[in-house]
Formats: C-alpha cells, structure tokens, sequence
C-alpha cells in the first residue's frame, strides 16, 4: 500500500480476488477511475469503496449498467436521490430474486419427486424381473 492510502493494480485485484481483465474492464466502463502515473494505476479510497459496492451489487444480480448508473447518481445529484434510486432498485431485484428462488423450488421439487420414482422403480427391479419394469 502506498503512503497515501493508495494500492496498486496488483494489490486492488488481491484485495478483491478479481482477475485484471475484470478489473480493467470496470475502467473501460468508467465503473472506476483509478489515479495513472505513466503506466501504472492506483486505486484511493474512493475507487475502493466504489469496488466493494460494484462487487455486492452483482452479488445481488444487478446489471453493472445498473451499478454504473446509480453511482453516476452520486456524482449528480447528491446522497439523497441515490439512496431513493437504491431502494426502487433494491425492490425490483428482490422481486426478481424472489421469482427465481420460487422457480428453483419448483424444479427441486420436481427433481425430488423423480428421483424417489426412479428410486422406487430400482426397487422394483431388483425385487423382481430386472428385464422390465414394474407396471404402474
């Protein structure tokens, strides 16, 4: 870390265990905006902070074209419409998780049931003629 409170390429990659490309990628789409001196990159804390709230918002399944506009809101138009924009987007990625956790259980479900079917059938065949299966 240097003096300043500054880390390098390497280290903002270690620290977050993402690989380069990502991290060069979130430049080019001006998610981050690292301090340059001649090739080199430095990442402040303010490009840090940015990096932890990129990462938890793909956690939660947000576009980075999301993250990346409601961290331009910051810069725009202050604290107080960002944290609005938050909870309106909050809310539509809960809706979807939710959506999507239902659809899992249903394919678990159905996943579950097959499976003790088959189970059952197994059953039938080794109990009796392994050639066909029992009739339902």
């Amino acid at each position: 870390m240097l003096e300043d409170g500054f880390i390098n390429f390497k280290e903002m990659c270690a620290r977050f265990d993402v690989t380069p490309r990502t991290l060069r990628y979130y430049e080019y789409i001006e998610l981050l905006s690292p301090r340059k001196v001649g090739r080199a990159r430095f990442y402040g804390p303010r490009e840090i902070a940015r990096m932890k709230l990129i990462l938890r918002g793909r956690r939660f399944g947000f576009s980075l074209e999301d993250i990346r506009q409601w961290l331009l809101l910051y810069e725009q138009k202050g604290t107080r419409e960002q944290y609005r924009t938050w909870i309106e987007l909050a809310d539509r990625q809960y809706e979807t998780l939710s959506a999507q956790l239902a659809d899992l259980q249903a394919a678990m479900d159905e996943l579950r049931h097959l499976r003790d079917e088959t189970r059952q059938i197994l059953r039938g065949m080794e109990g009796g003629d392994a050639a066909s299966p029992p009739e339902s």
